[in-house]
């Protein structure tokens, strides 16, 4: 049994090397990692500060450090790479595949990168470089390049033989892909089908129906396909149909994954790059230029408010109530928000059904705006004993709690269709609209009522 199945969990792995650590034996932490997989491995060094994660890395096997850079978070595989030669990070990168190469000559300068390309075989060298030539946000950077593929027209004998020859298949290959003498993909022939099937039989009478993304397509939208198709195996090809690589299940888990760190991050303002363990000033810079943005809009909300100073004078309790109509309003929203930007990235909105979310989120706005302005009025007229103000209150939640849903759909699909990332700006804007409509229903309908 490994090391890493005695644990239950990724925490009980972590509380384990943490108790290693308080022992003066360095023996233990060298079998520790000595019988961890690389993606524990790699786990483990993101789940530490940098001054424990150095320590630890003294005791990683030599013989895998290439496949823990290729895992590790982006930022602590540079971090490694700066302080290393050349031929370091040629040694490092012998015997990995292509697509692991290039992960850790991303974030290495052009100096090291020429020298380790010189280094490499041939064929790795041209899939590196290959892999490189494509924008970090499409499928084309995810995929392998090595592909299983053979001409049409041959048998299942002959397709085996081959396989067996130049030993091609591993752990990740689900299908092999037919090609014609241009290397267009024609189709797929499953495992089952080569070894089950009559072997004098040709690869064409067995050609199955494919999917297939193309390498310049956003990973953003290959994500929201692979997950509606449930796919763990896609073949790649250019515009011109083409194969040119494949995604395997791994891949498609790291797209997913991916895609759904960014969406998570973008929701509050961090950077593409933030993890637990970023350095201080690192976190700092990233999170303030969003903290910057919510500044503005917040001065946005104040001098709306301010241009009710009369009325917030002569009614205390006004100035006591106001927090929780834009509260009201700005939770109503997030929910909204939320369900769309998870819509956008499903794929599940276009068309005609944007209507009907356009409706639903109206009658959910005004349906939970009734029920809680209810509330709310029921609230402030017991504390407050003042009629008008119970009307002012219940309105005002009213109007922002229904505005707040509408808001919470059109944001992001604007923002969607200026070709910008909804969860990146969309809950600051979505604020900004739920506080600054609460503020002006709720102080400009008690001027209207009150004064």
């Amino acid at each position: 049994m490994r090391d890493d199945e005695k644990y239950t969990n990724n925490e009980e792995l972590l509380l384990h090397l943490q108790k290693l650590l308080d022992t003066p034996e360095t023996a233990v932490l060298h079998e520790f990692f000595n019988e961890l997989d690389i993606l524990d491995i790699a786990r483990t060094l993101e789940s530490f500060p940098a001054k424990t994660r150095d320590f630890l890395w003294e005791f990683i096997p030599d013989e895998v450090i290439g496949e823990v850079l290729a895992e590790v978070d982006e930022g602590i595989r540079a971090d490694y790479i700066e302080d290393l030669s050349a031929s370091d990070v040629e040694q490092i990168v012998k015997g990995l595949d292509a697509q692991e190469v290039a992960e850790v000559l991303d974030v290495a300068d052009e100096s090291i990168k020429t020298s380790v390309y010189a280094s490499l075989d041939q064929e790795i060298r041209a899939q590196v470089e290959n892999l490189h030539a494509y924008e970090d946000d499409v499928v084309g950077r995810y995929m392998d390049p090595e592909t299983v593929n053979v001409k049409q027209g041959v048998s299942l004998e002959a397709v085996q033989r081959y396989i067996r020859i130049h030993r091609l298949l591993d752990d990740e290959s689900q299908q092999i892909m037919i090609t014609d003498k241009d290397k267009r993909l024609l189709g797929t022939l499953t495992l089952i089908d080569l070894i089950k099937q009559p072997q004098d039989a040709v690869v064409d009478d067995y050609i199955n129906d494919f999917f297939t993304l193309n390498d310049q397509m956003k990973v953003s939208d290959a994500a929201a396909l692979l997950r509606s198709k449930e796919l763990h195996f896609v073949p790649v090809c250019d515009s011109d149909g083409l194969l040119v690589g494949q995604l395997n299940a791994a891949d498609v888990l790291e797209i997913t994954q991916d895609d759904a760190d960014l969406t998570l991050k973008h929701m509050s303002g961090v950077s593409d790059e933030e993890e637990v363990f970023t350095p201080i000033v690192r976190s700092a810079k990233s999170r303030g230029v969003w903290l910057g943005i919510n500044l503005l809009t917040a001065f946005l909300a104040a001098f709306v408010i301010g241009q009710f100073e009369a009325v917030l004078d002569q009614i205390v309790a006004l100035a006591i109530l106001m927090p929780v109509v834009a509260s009201m309003g700005g939770i109503a929203g997030s929910q909204t928000l939320t369900v769309v930007i998870r819509g956008l990235a499903l794929g599940q909105l276009a068309g005609n059904n944007k209507r009907w979310l356009y409706n639903k989120e109206l009658w959910v706005g005004m349906s939970n705006g009734l029920v809680w302005a209810l509330v709310v009025g029921l609230i402030a007229y017991f504390w407050f004993s003042d009629p008008l103000i119970t009307l002012v209150i219940t309105l005002a939640i009213f109007i922002n709690m229904s505005l707040a849903n509408i808001a919470g759909v059109l944001v992001p699909l604007v923002l969607k269709r200026l070709q910008i990332d909804p969860a990146l700006s969309g809950a600051v804007i979505l604020t900004t609209v739920t506080d600054v409509v609460g503020f002006l229903s709720f102080l400009g309908l008690a001027t209207l009522i009150i004064l």
